[in-house]
């Protein structure tokens, strides 16, 4: 049974290995089965805007492996673990071309019936890779933040950099170690931004499916027949 509205945009972002999958695919299902409409997206298939370039430089330029790491196959990737000035500086291109896109994404989502639309990650996936304490950052952050529209919820899946960097063994451990921080600091920053402590899976599940009650459905609850959660 669905209710004729805007939809309500939730997003899932973390580092790689933290979980964020896996909580998403079990948030999706418990709330088909609870009879809400929804529709997922993934930022890097469909937001992202010149994503062949965007592959050759990971794979050709910067001499990186592609595929997703495992515990038996590591790999080594080199694209957002890539620091240099000048790379740095083409992500600032290339972030406010895929703010644009997503602005026209939601937009458009914005005008369909679906009850919730999640993100397989979102633009603050992309702003955690930049150097956060530079003055220029900040004033790019504001101008992203006038481009895209704020999920009504964004969850930050936040999880040990060891065991991510086991779970998902792609980028060095440091790396993590780093990229963690600037999720953290990015969800401070940019604020409205809901972290999820680390936690088994369950636990974990049951604090995004809370947050969801309380700060989207509320009174809607009882409509959709969704549970009460204690």
């Amino acid at each position: 049974m669905t209710r004729k509205s805007n939809p309500r945009i939730v997003s899932f972002s973390g580092i790689d290995g933290a979980g964020k999958t896996t909580q998403l695919i079990e948030f999706k299902t418990w709330l088909r089965d609870s009879g809400v409409s929804t529709t997922l997206l993934t930022f890097w298939d469909d937001v992202v805007a010149f994503p062949r370039l965007r592959e050759f430089l990971s794979l050709k330029a910067f001499k990186g492996d592609s595929g997703v790491g495992s515990p038996e196959k590591p790999l080594r990737r080199r694209d957002k673990n890539v620091t240099a000035w000048p790379v740095t500086a083409m992500r600032f291109f290339l972030y406010a071309a895929d703010a644009v896109n997503l602005h026209l994404a939601v937009r458009k989502l914005r005008k369909t019936n679906t009850d919730v639309v999640i993100f397989d990650r979102y633009i603050y996936d992309e702003l955690a890779n930049l150097p956060l304490q530079s003055f220029l950052t900040r004033a790019f952050l504001w101008l992203i933040a006038e481009i895209v529209p704020q999920p009504d919820i964004a969850y930050v899946i936040d999880a040990d950099p060891l065991a991510a960097f086991t779970r998902k063994p792609e980028y060095p451990l440091e790396f993590l170690r780093r990229n963690r921080e600037a999720y953290l600091r990015l969800a401070r920053l940019v604020g409205g931004t809901t972290v999820i402590e680390a936690a088994s899976i369950e636990t974990m599940g049951m604090r995004i499916k809370k947050r969801m009650l309380q700060e989207l459905f509320g009174s809607d609850a009882e409509f959709y027949d969704l549970p009460v959660l204690q």
